[in-house]
């Protein structure tokens, strides 16, 4: 007698569970944002973790050390040099001390966190990002080249910038002609997915300024869509049926004519935010207003995207930050971790696979991506392209020290951040000794000394505005350059009795 048995997939996630951590790990009296934004508000890194936060008379966000819990006092410093609501915060992949702010105020900022975490408010900016005529909402850093950073703004223009030196090295204005919902580089960091409010998914090459595929009505319904790259090259969508069912949907690249696969997921209203884990190639799925967060194994075989299981609770979320994978738990099989933000609290949430071994399970953590570049900004300017450095997690992480220097857009400030006290007193020694010798007067000396370093500072001062002024003024010649090629083309296609 045989029995016809139920062919069960193979696969190490299918007992991934979810549990939030206790009341006493969690942030308490954290007064999270309520901008009118679907963004997630919320970063972290293994040593820090940002919330925007409401503030008034400006825009503000939180910066507290990753191991910090219990009640927030509201006298906390905070990052605060915005002067209108902050929409997005995203930490530098290459120096965990670094993290970019994109705001109201049409300016994107880049600050440098000191190792501990803040004793004082900040309101200077290391470097200030200007080139958006309309807020900014969408940062984007590139995966392998350092201080590359892209943005996308309510204008409907995406920007790269080096922002080690504050130039903006590219601006694409006029492939999008409404507003953008999301922008993910793929896996080098060659080219880069949007999608729009005209229904559409786009694949661009930012360096050469070229739309290279477009799905048209990716999704049908009208409410926001997101869009990630996988580490195979495929992307993942999620967005609205016509009936205004949430679905998400996988895409080749080779092909953008018909998604591989689409699911659909409830009839919800809020957008669902995608956050790719490219070490498991798992996809996890939460929205705004929801109480839920889905997760899902991407694979070659049919039906490609494969549901797992889903976090339940019953306070909605505002936004939710996902911790990069050198920040997990390892000792804990922990493999991901959320950061779920309440109206007045964040609460952790540990993504686990049950194993009775203490031993480290190498099979659910490969090599995964480093904080060292693989790329300068100058080399992928040039046109190179190269994969994420990868590390072991074997025996857990521990994060650096900061890397002063990683920036070069104030050489002011960096000039004091990187001066040690003895390199400013060495100096200073030959100095006095050769006015000892010639029989100069201790007061006269020190006054001489005095006016000196006065001197250079104020010398250091002008060239630093000279700096900031010719950065302004290339930024506004290659706008100016761009706006006058789409304007000859437009007179081109008028001539030529196109339009």
């Amino acid at each position: 007698m045989s029995f016809r048995r139920g062919v069960v997939r193979q696969s190490k996630f299918r007992h991934v569970f979810a549990q939030a951590w206790k009341a006493e790990h969690c942030l308490d009296d954290v007064r999270v944002s309520r901008v009118t934004w679907d963004g997630p508000l919320c970063a972290a890194n293994p040593k820090f973790i940002a919330v925007v936060i409401e503030a008034g008379g400006g825009g503000a966000f939180l910066v507290l050390p990753l191991a910090k819990s219990g009640r927030v006092d509201q006298n906390t410093p905070t990052v605060c040099g915005h002067a209108a609501p902050v929409l997005d915060v995203q930490w530098c992949p290459h120096d965990d001390n670094v993290i970019a702010s994109a705001s109201e105020d049409c300016t994107v900022k880049i600050w440098q966190i000191p190792d501990g975490g803040l004793t004082s408010p900040m309101s200077e900016a290391v470097v200030t990002l200007e080139g958006h005529s309309k807020r900014v909402g969408i940062l984007a850093w590139h995966p392998s080249a350092l201080n590359i950073l892209l943005t996308a703004g309510c204008d409907n223009v995406l920007c790269v910038w080096d922002v080690g030196t504050g130039e903006l090295v590219y601006q694409l204005s006029d492939a999008h002609p409404d507003l953008i919902y999301s922008v993910s580089w793929n896996r080098e960091g060659s080219v880069l997915c949007t999608t729009c409010k005209d229904k559409a998914l786009r694949v661009i090459d930012p360096r050469r300024g070229t739309v290279l595929k477009v799905r048209e009505k990716a999704h049908e319904g009208t409410r926001p869509m997101r869009a990630v790259f996988l580490a195979d090259g495929k992307i993942l969508t999620t967005g609205f049926s016509r009936m205004s069912e949430r679905q998400l949907a996988l895409w080749d690249t080779r092909d953008l004519s018909e998604p591989m696969v689409t699911q659909e997921i409830d009839t919800s209203n809020g957008v669902l935010l995608p956050f790719y884990d490219p070490d498991t190639n798992m996809v996890y799925l939460c929205g705004k207003g929801d109480c839920t967060i889905r997760y899902f194994e991407v694979t070659d075989e049919s039906p490609y995207v494969h549901f797992l299981s889903l976090y339940s609770s019953k306070e909605p979320q505002r936004g939710a930050g996902f911790l990069s994978k050198r920040g997990v738990d390892v000792n804990k099989c922990e493999i991901a971790r959320f950061y779920k933000l309440h109206e007045r609290k964040v609460e952790p949430i540990s993504m686990t696979v049950p194993r009775k071994s203490d031993l480290f399970q190498g099979d659910l953590y490969p090599d995964t991506v480093g904080l060292e570049p693989a790329l300068q900004a100058e080399d992928w300017i040039a046109g190179q392209d190269a994969p994420p450095t990868l590390v072991s997690l074997s025996g857990g992480y521990t994060a650096p020290p900061s890397k002063c220097g990683t920036l070069r857009g104030r050489p002011k400030l960096l000039s004091q951040t990187n001066t040690s006290p003895t390199s400013t007193t060495a100096p200073a020694n030959p100095m006095a000794g050769e006015m000892e010798s010639e029989g100069l007067g201790h007061g006269q000396g020190r006054r001489d000394v005095d006016g000196g370093i006065a001197r250079v500072k104020k010398e250091e001062d002008q060239l630093s505005d000279i700096l900031t002024e010719i950065r302004a003024l290339r930024a506004l010649v290659l706008a100016q350059g761009h706006r006058i090629d789409v304007l000859e083309r437009q007179l081109a296609r008028i001539e030529d009795g196109e339009v």
